[in-house]
């Protein structure tokens, strides 16, 4: 992955829909990338016919503008879709002829990957995509053909093609196809013979493969179904990391037991993975004896730029936002500043300063605050970050729900109960009087020898307002205190739009504008 771009800070990856003028990109990626197979690309023809046909139904993926992946799907029935069939028979040669707009399932036609950019799951945000074209339209579901690209080295240890099958269905052999397929829910309907002739490592054979849509009610012809672990369309899952601090030997330490959770969120197909403020004096634990503030607050320093890096890298590698806590800072103008990083999974990366320090980040690290409170255009909508003792001002959530946030992040670090009351009292009161999401993350263990880290509470949370269409109680998800652990919830923002304009009451709307109002006087 040398040549990619995606290690530069500034790259932006974006899913767009396909058009004619993206042709001759695609055509020469997709001749580059099956080069090795002897198969051919796709032709600057075939791809116009597709996307003048069904342009909603083919997609791009962009580092910087560049395409490095493409996507292409069609409509058509279930008889046609079930039946046995080639893929030059059921695309009409690779122009998606048999496109019918009455159709009930979404064919699979290609998904594809510049090499250089592997490893970051870009295909499987084709694949969501495809998922949510299916959804937005009210399939059935999608089917298609996959390949089996390594089954020509196996096949001899495995006897047969549908013995290696049942092995990577198993899990006993991983197949880089097949597997990332079934990880995505997708299930085997039979094996198309003589699917793509000239796919010498498949042997021309494609596993038949579908997945269904969970917003369709089931009949006789559909397939059995995960029952578990499935979400709706219009719902932003979060997951809220109740963190463990613990003495660690390495940098590389450090990452790798954030990597863990990230994945763990991402595994459970998050939007948003969030981290407590202050996690990153983890780092401190290293040095043998502790270091003065000054030391200290120079150690975590040195250190930023490797951790903006990493998690920026997990971001877009596991396809989700990283809240990442907040990290003690020595800024370009000399100042000490608690600031959370936002790293989104488009590959930007946003500050967010505490405003308002606590007298023991004052007294311990002489830590100032900012003076910048900016709403954060996402993929899932704008949200807002508080570090800890800023949940505990209104003005500050009242300035964010201004911009237009639904939901309100709060990394904090409180050592006892009722700092942490403190903190979750506030919170509760913003999700309330703003009509908001608010989400707690905390830390939980002990570091003996860096300062002001001592002893740990939380009990980490995610938040709702208190109303009818919200959970019980005003709390979507919650945690046992002081263990480490992750607590996961589906948030939909347009039942906050509902309980803003016709719920019980309106705390938004019914402000007297002609009494009061927040003048922001900062950045």
């Amino acid at each position: 992955m040398g040549s990619n771009k995606l290690a530069n800070p500034k790259s932006q990856i974006q899913v767009r829909n396909a058009t004619t003028a993206d042709v001759d990109t695609i055509s020469e990626l997709t001749n580059r990338i099956y080069a090795a197979t002897g198969m051919p690309g796709h032709s600057r023809a075939s791809l116009r016919g597709t996307i003048n046909r069904f342009p909603q139904g083919q997609f791009v993926i962009t580092v910087n503008g560049k395409v490095v992946g493409f996507c292409a799907t069609f409509i058509l029935n279930e008889k046609l879709a079930f039946r046995a069939h080639n893929w030059i028979d059921i695309t009409g040669n690779g122009y998606a002829s048999r496109h019918d707009p009455h159709g009930d399932w979404l064919y699979g036609m290609e998904v594809c990957i510049d090499t250089d950019y592997r490893g970051y799951r870009l295909g499987q945000r084709l694949y969501n995509e495809r998922k949510r074209l299916c959804q937005e339209l009210g399939l059935k579901g999608i089917v298609f053909g996959g390949r089996l690209p390594s089954l020509a080295k196996r096949i001899k240890k495995y006897g047969s093609v549908e013995a290696y099958i049942q092995e990577v269905q198993q899990k006993k052999v991983r197949d880089p196809v097949l597997t990332f397929q079934l990880y995505n829910d997708f299930e085997v309907v039979g094996l198309l013979k003589d699917y793509l002739p000239d796919d010498k490592p498949s042997l021309g054979y494609a596993v038949h493969l579908a997945w269904k849509n969970p917003q369709v009610e089931e009949d006789a012809s559909t397939l059995r179904q995960k029952a578990y672990g499935g979400r709706m369309p219009d719902t932003v899952r979060v997951g809220t990391v109740q963190f463990m601090q613990r003495r660690v030997s390495s940098f590389e330490e450090f990452i790798d037991v954030v990597a863990y959770f990230v994945d763990v969120v991402a595994d459970y197909s998050g939007d948003f993975v969030v981290f407590p403020e202050m996690f990153t004096l983890q780092l401190l634990s290293m040095e043998d004896q502790e270091l003065s503030t000054t030391e200290a607050i120079e150690e975590l320093t040195k250190y930023t730029p490797r951790f903006k890096e990493a998690l920026r890298d997990l971001a877009i590698r596991y396809n989700i936002n990283i809240i990442g806590g907040s990290h003690p800072t020595r800024v370009e103008s000399g100042r000490v500043e608690n600031i959370s990083y936002i790293f989104l999974r488009d590959g930007s990366v946003h500050e967010q300063p505490k405003i308002h320090p606590t007298p023991n980040e004052d007294y311990w690290w002489n830590i100032e605050g900012g003076n910048s409170l900016h709403a954060i255009d996402t993929d899932c909508g704008p949200i807002g970050v508080l570090i800890c003792y800023d949940s505990e001002f209104p003005e500050l959530a009242r300035h964010l729900t201004d911009q237009g946030i639904q939901i309100l992040f709060v990394p904090f670090c409180t050592d006892e109960r009722q700092s942490y009351l403190r903190v979750r009292y506030c919170c509760q009161a913003r999700a309330v009087e703003n009509q908001v999401y608010v989400v707690m993350s905390g830390n939980v263990g002990n570091l003996p020898k860096v300062a002001n880290m001592d002893i740990q509470y939380a009990q980490s949370c995610i938040l709702t307002p208190c109303d009818f269409p919200f959970a019980r109680d005003g709390i979507a998800a919650d945690t046992t205190p002081n263990v480490e652990t992750v607590a996961i919830a589906d948030l939909r923002p347009l039942t906050l739009v509902t309980a803003r304009n016709n719920g019980t009451v309106k705390n938004l709307r019914d402000r007297r504008h002609d009494l009061y109002r927040v003048d922001w006087m900062g950045e």
